[in-house]
């Protein structure tokens, strides 16, 4: 199966030896036999898209940690806050944190002013539970900026996505992302996710979220079984 690439002119993937060259990063990554970093595998993506499901998938065949939800849960135990909570805040990003640039004052209730140095400490403590994981083993991490936060690390960062017809029915077959939504309220609903997701990303990186120069592969689910990518993927990452 041929794999969409980031850039071709920007990508290159050396499979005998298996190292991944990216010119506009100047770095070659081993990705196997010798390396000093642990193999570190980011997934952001686009709500629907089986994203979540490929980290999975993947990280069963390379026999590797998987880490989603447990961050939230690591979270959740050392901030003492409700993982609820903690999810609005790492995925929907309140209206309270707008972007500070340099040079420009914002002012603030003092409410507003104890909700953004919150939601900057709970920042910080997942930065530090990223950082544990992948000083720890090899793994796959899905989401909370995973690619910027570990860039020392060099991960080899992924984003997923897919066309919306592809996003609205893998919504539809997960019952708790689409149940009782038309569909015109569930391509909404996928818009605003993934508006906020990138909002969030874009507050705390400076990036833009799903630009494909941020990446070093982008790959489109659209009609692909998620299944069978994984293993393709799992081939070119062994």
């Amino acid at each position: 199966m041929e794999l969409p690439l980031a850039d071709p002119d920007r990508f290159y993937i050396d499979k005998a030896g298996f190292r991944v060259y990216n010119k506009s990063r100047g770095v070659e990554i081993s990705l196997k036999g010798g390396r000093a970093l642990n193999r570190i595998i980011t997934i952001g993506r686009e709500f629907g898209s089986g994203g979540r499901e490929l980290g999975k998938r993947l990280a069963d065949h390379l026999g590797i940690a998987y880490y989603d939800r447990e961050i939230l849960e690591e979270l959740s135990r050392r901030t003492k806050l409700d993982e609820g909570y903690l999810h609005r805040v790492a995925e929907q990003r309140n209206s309270l944190i707008l972007p500070i640039t340099v040079g420009r004052t914002l002012h603030h209730t003092a409410g507003s002013d104890y909700l953004v140095r919150q939601y900057t400490a709970v920042y910080a403590e997942q930065a530090n539970i990223l950082r544990e994981l992948a000083e720890a083993s090899d793994c796959i991490i899905v989401g909370r900026c995973a690619d910027y936060i570990l860039k020392e690390f060099k991960p080899v960062r992924l984003f997923v996505y897919a066309d919306m017809d592809a996003k609205v029915e893998r919504c539809r077959q997960r019952a708790e992302a689409g149940e009782g939504l038309s569909e015109r309220e569930m391509k909404n609903m996928i818009r605003k996710v993934d508006r906020n997701r990138a909002r969030y990303y874009s507050y705390y990186t400076g990036q833009t979220w799903g630009e494909r120069g941020n990446y070093d592969l982008c790959v489109n689910t659209t009609g692909i079984p998620v299944k069978a990518l994984a293993e393709s993927l799992a081939h070119l990452f062994s």
